[in-house]
């Protein structure tokens, strides 16, 4: 079943790379995608570690310019990509680069304050990799990058676009999210942050109708450096909020 399952979800996941692919924007910078130019992690990623039947799904919003973007991992902190979950790939370049933050792939030396700190805490609670995602998913709700044309390429969060192109990403985006949720059947869903949870509050609300769950939605603090509430205690105040959901033992 596992195979069958792997090539359905990466058949579904270039259908939605594609789909984004279509999109425009009137956005005042550089648009990444990761989809394009790390395919090849990504896919990996996806064969490895996403699997039928896991009672955790974690959504973040969008890639970081050191997490993701470079190596094409959702919270994709290179040490913890290449060292915890033995992924190590290639990665290309976007059509467009800014300067300011240039794809180097495996290569950068810069480290994802985000993903460092939850892959951090799955390895010390969990051990290993495998034994972390037999029993979790960790995805992303929008795979682009958004950086302004500004000489400190400031990243730009999907919720910042203008309404319609923000809608007309938002469809693509649910429209995947939805696919995968059928395919992935979890029972949690932790929003990383509270754009996450109300991106799954929608999506499972509609799935409700069609029979699909029970789900029980919520979400933990983002683990992001600008997030105040982030910046002490992150790790323990995330096992309190699982253990509050029941999620966790």
């Amino acid at each position: 079943m596992e195979p069958e399952f792997s090539m359905k979800l990466v058949s579904r996941t270039e259908e939605f790379r594609d789909d984004i692919d279509r999109l425009s924007f009137t956005f005042d910078g550089i648009v990444y995608d990761p989809l394009d130019y790390a395919w090849a992690p990504h896919r990996q990623y996806l064969e490895r570690y996403v699997h039928p039947g896991v009672p955790v799904f974690f959504l973040g919003m969008n890639p970081g310019p050191f997490g993701m973007a470079q190596t094409g991992v959702p919270f994709g902190e290179v040490g913890a990509v290449r060292s915890w979950m033995g992924i190590d790939c290639a990665v290309g370049k976007p059509a467009v680069e800014h300067p300011g933050r240039p794809v180097l792939g495996f290569g950068t030396t810069r480290s994802e304050i985000s993903g460092k700190r939850l892959w951090t805490l799955m390895a010390e609670r969990f051990g290993t990799a495998e034994r972390f995602f037999s029993g979790h998913c960790v995805m992303n709700y929008c795979p682009l990058v958004f950086l302004d044309g500004g000489t400190r390429a400031r990243n730009v969060t999907p919720d910042k676009l203008p309404f319609c192109e923000r809608r007309a990403l938002e469809s693509v985006c649910d429209r995947y999210l939805s696919d995968i949720l059928r395919m992935v059947v979890p029972r949690f869903l932790i929003g990383i942050g509270k754009y996450a949870q109300a991106k799954l509050e929608h999506v499972a609300s509609a799935l409700r109708a069609e029979g699909y769950g029970p789900y029980f939605v919520g979400s933990v603090i983002h683990p992001s450096p600008g997030n105040p509430q982030a910046n002490a205690g992150w790790a323990e105040k995330t096992v309190s909020r699982m253990k509050e959901l029941g999620a966790w033992q």
